[in-house]
């Protein structure tokens, strides 16, 4: 099929081409002015430490438990060249809770805006919501561990919130819904954008819901990536659509074992280089839901599923959408599957097991193609082992680098280059 040069334009353009470390704020480096040292665990002597912080202090707390009995609403605020950093003295277990669900553990910026404020390395633990951020530009939450919680884990659904870096987390165990990370509201009344979303682990979402990271309609311009996603109730992954602003980009990240779709995004995304095993449902889902599927790329992943492998409900005569350079594989049902048709869909260079159109499309082996797969995402070694199958991808879609960020040598399908 021959595409329109508006979407040839949308798929070629360069957007995040930066290597898989660069997931940190520009003031990342930028060395404090005071360095301040805490460890009064009573009569929440912490909130009153973080209250008192200015812009350049970096705030250590030492190993014990916070058990804070009133409201925890961090409202203090950094600039960009002098920050605000709360963190656990390194080497340091320092455990935030509270002694009961009628408030949530931390909040930061629910009362008032907050901005270039990093929280690092602190256990949050009880309440309702583990973490909960309001009106927040520049904040950085890195390598906290959020677990068994009354409610969501971490969510930023209160308030429109701007350039957040959620990374190196460990999220799991969450109550209520039992989200990992619950971003943005429905239907847009708040939205997250220019953010990143990278290299954390969420696991065990088995809430009502429970999904792993779930981005709501609206929200903008996020690079959700290098994230290890498994055991959720409700997809890994779920993404909506943008409402025509910037897409969202996600890639590299690893999903398996959902009890639903593994990973599901309505649209304006671009979806590359992800590694998807394992689910009750779909591998890939997309379909319309606060907002219609359209100006959707799917490229370069790897996605393995006893059902179908990837489904795109409302993907007929849609404007810009692509399927292309993916290996599909389904055990005992189609490795793609439009129930509503796929009239405009640009299906190319992709590797099936399973059924499907032979347009676009060349057959794969099984999980022999592959070092070390299995059906349910216990064995998640995707590197091909099989090049002859693999070596199919189309040049007009293709990514140059592969799940691990390495360039590839080949013209690979799927999310790995062929081990050499």
């Amino acid at each position: 099929m021959i595409a329109s040069t508006l979407f040839l334009m949308f798929v070629m353009l360069p957007v995040h081409q930066e290597p898989v470390g660069a997931y940190e704020p520009d003031w990342a480096g930028i060395k404090p002015r005071r360095v301040i040292r805490h460890a009064d665990t009573g009569n929440d002597s912490l909130v009153k430490a973080v209250e008192a912080l200015q812009p350049g202090d970096q705030l250590f707390i030492a190993t014990g438990t916070y058990n804070i009995r009133r409201r925890f609403d961090v409202r203090v605020s950094g600039t960009e060249g002098a920050p605000i950093r709360i963190e656990a003295e390194p080497g340091a277990k320092v455990v935030i809770t509270r002694p009961d669900a009628g408030q949530n553990v931390v909040e930061i910026g629910q009362g008032g805006p907050v901005h270039h404020l990093c929280l690092r390395g602190v256990e949050i633990t009880g309440g309702s919501h583990g973490l909960r951020i309001g009106r927040c530009t520049d904040v950085w939450i890195d390598r906290c561990h959020i677990h068994h919680t009354g409610a969501v884990c971490l969510s930023a659904n209160s308030a429109n919130t701007r350039r957040l870096f959620l990374t190196r987390n460990h999220n799991h165990h969450g109550g209520g819904h039992g989200e990992g990370m619950y971003l943005g509201a429905n239907h847009g009344e708040f939205t997250m954008s220019e953010s990143v979303i990278a290299l954390n682990h969420i696991h065990d979402c088995q809430g009502e819901q429970g999904d792993g990271i779930e981005v709501k309609q609206v929200s903008w311009g996020n690079l959700i990536a290098g994230n290890d996603i498994h055991d959720t109730r409700y997809p890994c992954i779920t993404v909506f659509g943008t409402g025509g602003k910037p897409v969202n980009i996600i890639e590299r990240n690893l999903c398996r074992r959902s009890a639903d779709n593994a990973m599901q995004v309505q649209g304006e995304a671009i979806v590359r280089n992800n590694l998807v095993i394992g689910a009750r449902g779909a591998g890939f889902a997309s379909t319309d839901h606060q907002g219609k599927s359209l100006k959707l790329s799917v490229t370069h992943n790897t996605i393995i599923n006893t059902g179908n492998a990837f489904r795109g409900v409302s993907w007929n005569g849609r404007e810009g959408m692509v399927l292309a350079n993916n290996v599909l594989y389904s055990r005992d049902k189609k490795a793609i599957d439009f129930p509503s048709g796929g009239q405009g869909v640009m299906v190319a260079g992709n590797i099936i097991l399973g059924g499907g159109p032979r347009e676009g499309t060349f057959p794969g082996k099984g999980l022999g193609d592959f070092m070390a797969l299995s059906w349910d995402g216990e064995k998640h070694d995707a590197t091909p082992v099989n090049t002859g199958t693999i070596e199919k991808a189309d040049k007009i879609y293709f990514f140059e680098t592969d799940y691990s960020g390495a360039k590839r040598k080949s013209l690979s399908s799927g999310a790995f280059e062929p081990r050499q």
